[in-house]
């Protein structure tokens, strides 16, 4: 019987064109499958001489092979090939097998790091490949019929190249010996005793593709096994070892980059800072001078919240509450900013520290009151006459809220000295009680008693000793020290003696005339 065999060229270029586009990577430990599509060139050897090496009496065969990848260093490789033998001695004496050869091969790999890397260019193999060959026979051997078909167990080693053409392919030149044992190809009869008479050479030259896909966890194209970043979120760009792509080199990769064509800082999302204050260019109004974040990175020397290049009043002292111009506030507009001015809300020159001064008028009044408290007799009870003069001192403490009234009362030298004390504190405190009743805060008014202790006139007289008793009455600004006490020092120690008082609620205030007269001037009662 005779077999036709179409030209195996033929048949394996367009095989490679339909595969190669379905294929996106060489066998390797990711890609453990490949297929591969060879043809190979036969040559025979045995009783009708030896064709090996000789290139001129090739008998061609496609084949087809099935990889498994095992470790770096081995693959599993099943391979067969359909192909003719052929040879003559003379007109009646000639063959042609037919040939179906399959073999299960171990390949050892170098390429497996130690000489090479596992992904050269170049990957050079070794094979111990055992299998069964089918031969089908036609031919005569001296005039005689030799037809017959046989198989044989077939002992085969090789060895080969593996060319890694990129991510898609791979190009394989390899040589083979066979020798199936006991076979005869050529229907010679006449046998040796080894039973290796005829063998051949297996040139083969092929294509190897690779199937399934390598595990990627993160989906960005990189197997797990080279994938240097794995766990990528969706969709980001990676380079060829998974890691997000970053264009400017400067550690924060693109997806996270708000600039990502300017080398930056990771703390500043990949942003430049120029000075360097912690504010990233794109958001920095002074890019070139180091400034605060909350001023978009401008500078404030004077820490009064408005930008140096803005700033009128460049140094405000601390903590000094400014207006947009960054100059002190000046609620009142008289001129003394709020933090220097008591009395922010009242206008006033800067002499009084920006609190109203009090009118020649009133500072009379006040001086000549002293003249007009009177008491019962050796005691602490105001007398009647005295409250049109105290509603005096009242309305003048509202016109000024400013100031806190300073009460001081004095005795003559008659009497023991710490009754003259105790009498003094006790009758300035009765003045200080009628008109916290008229609605005066009690921080606004002071009292305090000196006793005889600061005379202004000669205590040997009478006219002197009336002098000498009185209640001095003071305004000062609230928060400057007392005024008594900076004329006449602290007050002395009161004494525990009882001094008779009646509660400022029993007295009746005298009626305020309608209209605004002085008082008249009147002699004093004289009065102990």
């Amino acid at each position: 019987m005779k077999h036709l065999i179409p030209n195996p060229r033929l048949l394996v270029l367009p095989l490679a064109l339909a595969v190669v586009p379905l294929l996106s990577q060489a066998q390797s430990a990711d890609r453990k499958t490949s297929i591969g599509l060879n043809v190979s060139a036969l040559q025979y050897k045995g009783n009708y001489g030896s064709d090996y090496w000789n290139f001129s009496s090739n008998r061609y065969a496609p084949g087809l092979a099935i990889n498994q990848y095992i470790t770096k260093g081995l693959d599993l490789s099943l391979q067969g090939f359909y192909g003719e033998l052929k040879g003559s001695q003379s007109a009646s004496t000639y063959f042609a097998t037919n040939l179906v050869n399959v073999n299960l091969g171990i390949k050892l790999k170098l390429n497996n790091g130690w000489a090479l890397k596992e992904d050269a260019f170049i990957q050079p193999y070794l094979m111990a490949m055992p299998g069964w060959t089918y031969t089908s026979r036609e031919g005569f051997y001296r005039g005689g019929r030799i037809d017959q078909d046989k198989s044989y167990f077939d002992i085969a080693a090789g060895a080969g190249i593996n060319f890694r053409l990129g991510e898609t392919v791979n190009l394989f030149v390899q040589t083979a010996q066979h020798a199936p044992s006991y076979a005869n190809f050529d229907g010679d009869q006449t046998r040796d005793d080894n039973g290796w008479d005829d063998k051949f050479l297996q040139h083969t030259v092929g294509l190897n593709f690779n199937l399934g896909k390598a595990k990627d966890e993160d989906m960005d194209g990189v197997p797990d096994r080279k994938d240097k970043c794995p766990g990528t979120p969706t969709g980001v760009k990676v380079d060829e070892n998974g890691c997000p792509i970053d264009t400017d080199k400067d550690g924060v990769a693109d997806y996270q980059d708000q600039c990502p064509t300017e080398a930056g800082k990771p703390e500043l999302q990949g942003c430049p800072d120029r000075d360097n204050d912690g504010v990233a260019d794109k958001d920095d109004a002074c890019p070139d001078t180091p400034g605060k974040p909350e001023l978009k990175g401008c500078p404030d020397a004077d820490n009064d919240g408005v930008i140096d290049q803005n700033d009128k009043c460049p140094n405000t002292p601390a903590g000094v509450k400014v207006d947009a111009s960054g100059c002190p506030l000046d609620t009142d507009g008289d001129g003394v900013p709020d933090y220097q001015d008591r009395c922010p809300n009242r206008p006033g020159p800067a002499s009084n520290r920006g609190c109203p001064e009090i009118k020649a008028e009133a500072k009379k009044r006040l001086q000549e009151a002293t003249k007009y408290i009177n008491f019962e007799f050796n005691k602490a009870v105001l007398l009647p006459s005295s409250y049109p003069t105290l509603d005096a001192i009242v309305q003048i403490l509202n016109e000024y809220p400013d100031y806190t009234l300073s009460i001081a009362g004095h005795t003559d030298s008659k009497g023991s000295d710490p009754y003259n004390l105790r009498l003094s504190h006790d009758r300035a405190a009765s003045a200080r009680t009628y008109m916290l009743s008229k609605g005066i805060p009690d921080a606004r008014i002071e009292s305090r008693g000196y006793g005889e202790t600061k005379p202004i006139a000669d205590n040997a007289t009478d006219a002197g000793r009336a002098l000498n008793r009185r209640v001095d009455f003071d305004l000062y600004l609230t928060g400057d020290p007392n005024s008594a006490e900076v004329k006449y020092g602290p007050e002395p120690t009161m004494p525990d003696i009882v001094i008779p008082t009646t509660p400022a609620k029993k007295a009746t205030p005298a009626k305020k005339p309608t209209t605004t007269k002085k008082a008249p001037v009147r002699k004093a009662t004289p009065r102990r």
